[in-house]
This record gives structure tokens, C-alpha cells and sequence, in this order.
């Protein structure tokens, strides 16, 4: 009803339906007032040939505002001689300005009226991109493809779920490079070598992504070197975007940012968190001289150690204990692999803090606050005496054969073997033992 009356305002005024701040009075003087400016503008229509097309441009302008301009093609017609009538007025001049909210006032009208069978789908899937119709109008964002500001009041845009590509509705079509997430999925692993630069003529002097021509002298297009590729790229496709460059942690231990492509940044930030760098096997030599690595390795050893105990564990398994690191689950299954995040968090001393806690709250559980799991200690059999040992204590050596507990000290000053392993053996040889020709069958 509260539209119904407006309209029904509007249509007896015939006045702007923008402009909200006058009343009905107001309205009636004001339609009073424009009445002979009405008039000068029709005689405005008569002047001479030579005199400049836009002094009409209010009369123009008013297309579309009018009491029909509910009609769709009017409006559309509106909006074409608006679009003219800004061109042709002053630069930087009032009534361009009014011109250009006129514009935004019509624009914003047909999108109203616009039948929602017309309206672009939601989801658009191209070249493994899914891409999902945003409809935030108010965030400033830069498309893309064609490197320019999206105006989200007025232009439909197009966000990728999997690598978060960003584009105008337009620019959808022209999209050439498949999605970053489908090569994570198929083929998660990193560049390790560092900037393995080939030279502009591997490329034919063009972009190594949409292959437009490029120069170091920057004609016709500056070339752009990419640290994690070593490929050159153009402007459009290189935005000087920085970031830590993993060949260079796992050899250098360096994490200074570095300048990247548009795919390549998009890549490190999916695969930040992908446990794929096996760092014994790339560079073993780090742990000698990384101190943090050495202590990060020791707790997640210790770590391992503890898991057996909390999954036969009924309290454990309803606290959750594990899921202290759902965020690093590889944590729980290995010791070896790491994630570009792992070492970030390491070189800054996040990843040891953490899990030194997680590591007191788990020692905690088993040897203090769960009975059954006190219950599943170990007595050193070599000296028999001392506390209950557990296999994650600092103080203790466990057998490689066996799994049995004993004191460091007392596990390498002994010459035998393992007191255990020894008690097995016997155990197995009675079991095969044939019986003696005096028993009876």
C-alpha cells in the first residue's frame, strides 16, 4: 500500500520518484514551480541551429522519470540518450554530474523491473571454474581478466568457489586459463627449484599465460618475471602480487616475499596448508641447522607415541583429545611431512607454542587424569625401579623390536639384549618344539 500511494503521488506531480525528502505540500509547490521552466524548455527547443544540442538535456534527462516510465523499453531508451547526453555535456560541469545520478537512478529502475526468468544464472561452470554470481553491490573489486575496478552497483560479477578468480559478467566468456584448484587436486605438489628461469625466447616473447606479446623494454608490454616459475608475464596476467616463495624456505630457510603471477599467487595460497614437502628427503641438512625444526620433530614424535592411547581410550575418544589438531591432521598420522603453513608457523614460533600445549594437555591425560591409561605404563625391567615409564618420556629409550620402556641410562649401559625380546624368543621356541619320543601319543 506504502507503493501503491507513492505511485499514485508521483503520477498526479509528475515529479522525481528519487527524490524522498520533500512532502506531498511540498511536492504540489514545487510541480507549481517547475511549471515554467516546463515552458522555457520548450522554447528552448526553438533556438537556432548553431546553438549547442545540450541545453535540452533536462528535458532528456526527465525520459524515463516520467509517469511511464515503467515501460521497460522506455527506459532502455532512456538510459541510451542519457548515456549520450553525458557526453556531450561539459566536463566536470553540474549538470553532467546530475546527469551521471540520473543514469544510476535508471539503471537501477530496470534492474527492478527486470523479469527474473532473464536474470543470469547463479552458477556458471567454465574451463573447471565454478563460478558463483555475487551479489554484494557495495565491496570495490578488480576483475581479473580485463584488470579493471568492478562497480558492483551496476555490474553483475562472477566470483570462482574453488580458486576465488574474480570477473565482470562480460568478461566470462574470454577467460582462457583453467582453474588453479582442478592442478591442486590432480597434482599437489610445489616448484623446488628456485626461480627456474628459462629466458624470454623459451616463450617467443610472449605472456606465459595468455600470450601476448612482451619486451623487457616494456613495449609493447613490460615483462614480468614470476619468482616461482621463472616465467615472464604481462601486466594483465602479473600484478606484482608478493609472496613467500617455498623452494626458498626448504633450501634458505627463506621467507622474504617475492613477486608472483596471478596464477601462481592464487596457487600457493590453495596449497599453503597441503602437507607435500617431505623435508628429510629434500633437504635433511635443514634440521641441522634449524633449531625449531629439531624440537617441532621430537613433539610430533611424541605425539605419535601418545595416539595409541587415546584411540583405546573411551574417555579420550569422548573428549575429543584429538581433535586439539584437527587443523594439522597430519600431525597424527606422520612425523615427516610438512606444509608451507607448518614452516611459516615455525620460523615465527607459533608451531612450537602450540604444540608444546598440545603436548602437556595429552601427557596430562595419561598419566594423570585417566586411570586406564596409567594402567598401560611400563616398569623398567632392568632395573626395576623408578615411576611408570611411558614411551614419550624424555628420560626414556624403547626397544625398536619390542616396544618395551626402560630408562635411557639403563637401556645403553646394558650389554644383554632386551629382557623382553628374550622372553618372547623362549616363548615361541616352546610353542615349535617338537615333543620328545618318551611322550606318549
Amino acid at each position: 500500500m506504502e507503493y501503491d500511494e507513492k505511485l499514485a503521488r508521483f503520477r498526479q506531480a509528475h515529479l522525481n520518484p528519487f527524490n524522498k525528502e520533500l512532502g506531498p505540500r511540498q511536492h504540489e509547490q514545487r510541480a507549481s514551480e517547475e511549471a515554467p521552466e516546463v515552458a522555457s524548455e520548450e522554447a528552448l527547443l526553438e533556438l537556432p541551429p548553431g546553438e549547442p544540442e545540450f541545453c535540452c538535456t533536462e528535458r532528456v534527462m526527465d525520459l524515463g522519470l516520467s509517469e511511464d516510465h515503467f515501460s521497460r523499453p522506455v527506459l532502455r531508451q532512456a538510459i541510451e540518450e542519457c548515456k549520450q547526453v553525458i557526453l556531450e555535456l561539459p566536463e566536470q560541469s553540474e549538470k553532467q554530474k546530475d546527469a551521471v545520478v540520473r543514469l544510476i537512478h535508471l539503471r537501477l529502475k530496470l534492474q527492478e523491473l527486470k523479469d527474473p526468468n532473464e536474470d543470469e544464472p547463479n552458477i556458471r561452470v567454465l574451463l573447471e571454474h565454478r563460478f558463483y554470481k555475487e551479489k554484494s553491490k557495495s565491496v570495490k573489486q578488480t576483475c581479473d581478466k580485463c584488470n579493471t575496478i568492478i562497480w558492483g552497483l551496476i555490474q553483475t560479477w562472477y566470483t570462482c568457489t574453488g580458486c576465488y578468480y574474480r570477473c565482470h559478467s562480460k568478461c566470462l566468456n574470454l577467460i582462457s586459463k583453467p582453474c588453479v584448484r582442478s592442478k591442486v587436486s590432480h597434482q599437489a605438489e610445489y616448484e623446488l627449484n628456485i626461480c627456474p628461469e628459462t629466458g624470454l625466447d623459451s616463450q617467443d616473447y610472449r605472456c606465459a599465460e595468455c600470450r601476448a606479446p612482451i619486451s623487457l623494454r616494456g613495449v609493447p608490454s613490460e615483462a614480468r618475471q614470476c619468482d616461482y616459475t621463472g616465467q615472464y608475464y604481462c601486466s594483465h596476467c602479473h600484478w606484482n602480487d608478493l609472496a613467500v616463495i617455498p623452494a626458498r624456505i626448504v633450501h634458505n630457510w627463506d621467507f622474504e616475499p617475492r613477486k608472483v603471477s596471478r596464477s601462481s599467487m592464487r596457487y600457493l595460497a590453495l596449497m599453503v596448508s597441503r602437507p607435500v614437502l617431505r623435508l628429510r628427503e629434500i633437504n635433511p641438512l635443514l634440521f641441522n641447522y634449524v633449531e625449531e625444526l629439531v624440537e617441532i620433530r621430537k613433539l610430533r614424535q611424541d605425539i605419535l607415541l601418545m595416539k595409541p592411547y587415546f584411540i583405546t581410550c573411551k574417555e579420550a575418544m569422548e573428549a575429543r583429545l584429538l581433535l586439539q589438531l584437527q587443523d594439522r591432521q597430519h600431525f597424527v598420522e606422520n612425523d615427516e611431512m610438512y606444509s608451507v603453513q607448518d614452516l611459516l608457523d615455525a620460523h615465527t614460533g607459533r608451531l612450537s607454542c602450540s604444540l608444546t600445549e598440545t603436548h602437556t594437555l595429552f601427557a596430562k591425560h595419561i598419566k594423570l587424569d585417566c586411570e586406564r591409561c596409567q594402567a598401560k605404563g611400563f616398569v623398567c625391567e632392568l632395573c626395576r625401579e623408578g615411576d611408570v615409564l611411558f614411551p614419550f618420556d624424555s628420560h626414556t629409550s624403547v626397544c625398536t623390536d619390542c616396544s618395551a620402556v626402560f630408562h635411557r641410562d639403563c637401556y645403553y649401559d646394558n650389554s644383554t639384549t632386551c629382557p623382553k625380546c628374550a622372553r618372547l624368543t623362549l616363548r615361541k621356541q616352546s610353542l615349535f618344539q617338537e615333543p620328545g619320543p618318551d611322550v606318549e601319543p
